[in-house]
Parts: C-alpha cells; structure tokens; sequence
C-alpha cells in the first residue's frame, strides 16, 4: 500500500458521473483525511469549483480542456508538465474519459487511444506511478445485445469469472480493446490496474449528460409534478417486463469508494475485475419506481394499459412549461432542448433492458474485508435521494 500523505490522484473525465465521486470522496476525506495530497480533476469542459460542487479544497486543481487525442505523444506529455502541477508526482489515475462512436471500429480506436496516450504519458513524467482505474460496465457482459442475444441469461448472477461475449459481438467491444492494452502497459512496471463493472449509475453530474438517468428523471419529474400537481401519478415509462426484472443499481459514492480502495491495494486487487453495486440484493422498477416518485411529491405506479409518457418526449413537448419553471426557481439554464439533453438513453434503460441481469458482489466484498474496508451496502433511498438532493443544490431541479 502507498504511503498516506504521498499520493496524487489524477482523475481523467473529472466532470463526469463517475469521475465527479471519485474527486468528492476524496476531497471529502475518504477513506482518510490524510491518504491524498493532491487531486487533479481533467475535465474536457470548463469546470469551476463553485459549478462542481466539489468542497472548497487546496489539494484540488482543476484543469480543463487538455485534449488527450491532440498533437504527438510528446506533445501531449509537454502540455501535461504546464498544465498539471505536480504531474511528475502522480500516484494514482483514475481513467473515466470516454468518447461516443456509433461505429464500433471507431469507438475502439478512439476509447483505445484516449487510455493509451494518457496512460503512457504518466507513466513516462511519473516515476511515482503506482496504479490505474478503469472503469467498464455490463455491456462487458453483453447486455447492450438485449433480450434475445444476452449471452449469460442462463448464468446468473453476473460474475467476473464469465467468458467473454462470442463473436461477432466481442471484437465490438472496446472494454476488451482496453483492458487488453492495460495488461500489456503494465507488464513489468512498478504500477499495476483494476476495472470497476457497475451496471445503472445512480448520481450527480455538473454539466448537462445524456448518460446521467437521475439528471433525465429529476427534471421530467419535477415538471410532471409543476404541471400535474403534488400526489398525481405517474405511469412507469417502461414495459411489465422492465417492470419486473431483476437489475443492481451503482450509487457514485459506492463505485468511487471502491476504485479508491482497490488502488490503494494493489496487493489484493491488480489486474482484476471487480461487479460495483449499491446491495448485494437486486431490486425490481416496481420497488424503486414509488420510491423515485415519492422524493418529487407523486405517486409512482406500474404500466397497466402501455408505458407511461416518455421522459425525454414530455421535456421536450413542455419545453415551455419548462421554462417557466426555471424562472420561477432561479434555476440552471440549458438543461432542456439541446443536443446534450438525454438522447434515447432513459428509454434504453428503462424499456429495452427488461431482462434480469444482477450482479454477484461475492468479490469485490472479499476485497474489501481483506483490505479492511466498510463494505457499504445503501439503500435505494440512499442513492436516488442523494443524487436528487445534488441536483436540487446546484439549482438545476426546483
């Protein structure tokens, strides 16, 4: 284990939903007040510390707009030594960067590169280099393939120990491209790597993101309940199958912990997966439907006769209702009608994900009792409400 008080986080994709825990719970003391010195947060948008929500923190440098794809390697590597102050002294990256291609081909060269040159240009200014996080997520287990073409339907839970997907689905994936390349960075280096698999990712986001569901669901329920009023009901948007299948929710506090503590544990933890999820028990969107609900003052039922009203198609048939809210609250402007708003993703998982897919915990949980770790177990109260409280400080929800 690395030595308290020495050690510099770097957190590539800082802004986004895993990225922001990782740099709050150690800004916020976890797992010690001492463990970091410093936190870097790379963000590709602007990012201020009052807009991040982060707590003010003098270890924390936020620096934004490095462009990990630009200019040679070397030229990457320079750009890094002026803009990140004690970058030589790096410890730990923890790699949440990604970049959407529709194309997987393309998706895999990009995604691939990003890691590559990041990795091997801290690896080049730092001889402090001591271990990488990355984080996959469940379309490792192919569950982006849906129904009819989810290849462990018959294996659940998910564990770690699965196969990989078959082709031609498994040269699609750039998780594998990655993890690949990790394994072959980290032969015979002093540093060493884990990934993290979480499946939804329940949590807070600075900036607009279309992969956020709190952030799609926050601002669909609060104009639900602006223009139906408090104690109306609201249909699940999804189908009785979606309803009813079995899924482990991820909070970004839970994940963030994780990744700290596997990469404050190489000994325990290199070169290895790990399922990241809220309770070792998967939950149903009949349970947490009411419970979504019930923070915005309405009553969550289930789909009797067809799905109810599409979250994003409400946001943007109500644009102005809307926007009569924002004024009425003082709220954050540009969440709603733009290229950043939500896409097709809140449908994609809550209608077309209607298949069981949870998770076994059995590992990550044996990691963090031999590293003497808390293993959290939350709620989902705990992660929804902590996510929608997040959201309603920064004045984006009402």
């Amino acid at each position: 284990m690395t030595s308290a008080g020495n050690n510099h986080a770097l957190v590539f994709g800082a802004s986004g939903i895993t990225g922001w825990a990782i740099v709050n719970e150690i800004l916020n003391g976890y797992p010690d007040p001492s463990t970091f010195s410093k936190v870097t947060a790379l963000t590709n948008r602007p990012l201020t510390q009052e807009v991040s929500q982060w707590p003010s923190d003098e270890r924390l440098n936020i620096v934004s707009g490095l462009d990990l794809l630009k200019g040679s390697q070397q030229e990457l590597e320079e750009s890094l030594k002026a803009r990140v102050n004690g970058v030589d002294t790096v410890t730990h990256v923890y790699f949440f960067a990604y970049i959407m291609d529709p194309d997987p081909a393309k998706e895999i060269s990009i995604n691939v590169d990003l890691l590559e040159r990041a990795v091997n240009a801290i690896d080049s200014i730092s001889s402090s280099l001591k271990y990488v996080v990355l984080p996959t997520g469940t379309k490792a287990y192919g569950v982006h393939l849906l129904r009819d073409n989810f290849p462990h339907a018959n294996a659940l839970p998910l564990k770690e120990s699965h196969p990989r997907i078959p082709e031609p689905y498994a040269s699609e994936m750039f998780y594998y491209n990655q993890l690949d390349h990790l394994k072959q960075l980290s032969a015979n280096k002093p540093w060493t790597f884990c990934d993290v698999i979480p499946d939804v990712i329940i949590g807070f986001v600075p900036h607009n993101n279309i992969y956020c569901l709190p952030q799609a669901l926050g601002l669909y329920l609060s104009l639900y309940r602006y223009i139906n009023g408090e104690g109306a009901e609201v249909v699940f948007p999804g189908t009785d199958n979606s309803w009813n299948n079995l899924v482990n929710d991820s909070s970004q506090d839970l994940i963030a912990r994780f990744a700290i503590q596997a990469s404050l544990h190489p000994e325990l933890s290199g070169g290895q997966s790990y399922n990241t999820a809220d309770d070792p028990q998967p939950s149903t969107w009949s349970e947490k439907w009411p419970i979504v609900c019930k923070y915005f003052g309405l009553k969550g039922v289930a789909p009797t006769n067809g799905s109810g009203p599409d979250p994003v198609g409400y946001m943007s048939d109500n644009r102005e209702k809307w926007l009569e809210l924002e004024e009425k609250h003082g709220l954050q402007k540009g969440r709603v009608g733009n290229e950043r708003s939500f896409g097709g993703f809140p449908y994609f998982i809550m209608t077309m994900l209607d298949f069981d897919r949870q998770l076994d915990l059995t590992k990550a949980h044996d990691m963090l009792k031999k590293a003497g770790a808390k293993v959290d177990v939350w709620s989902r109260e705990d992660s929804w409400y902590l996510a929608f409280d997040r959201f309603r400080k920064a004045k984006i929800i009402p």
